[in-house]
């Protein structure tokens, strides 16, 4: 994960298993405003939307494996 001025972080989940996506997704959305999300995996992709939702966070597409994630 890397974080650009506090503002934006790049969480790169792709190759990985469930749960860390969301995990590591909800680690940098405690002190980021946006993250953006690489995943390629399926499963990871519901978990990640489920907490999103969860917390209030908004989820934009961006492309197949490309997400923007913001507080809502």
């Amino acid at each position: 994960m890397t974080s650009d001025a506090g503002s934006v972080a790049t969480v790169d989940t792709r190759g990985m298993r469930c749960p860390w996506p969301a995990l590591r997704l909800a680690r940098a959305m405690r002190s980021d405003a946006a993250v953006i999300l690489l995943a390629d995996d399926p499963q990871a992709g519901r978990e990640i939307a489920a907490l999103a939702a969860e917390q209030g966070w908004s989820l934009a597409v961006e492309t197949e494996e490309r997400w923007l994630v913001r507080r809502s």
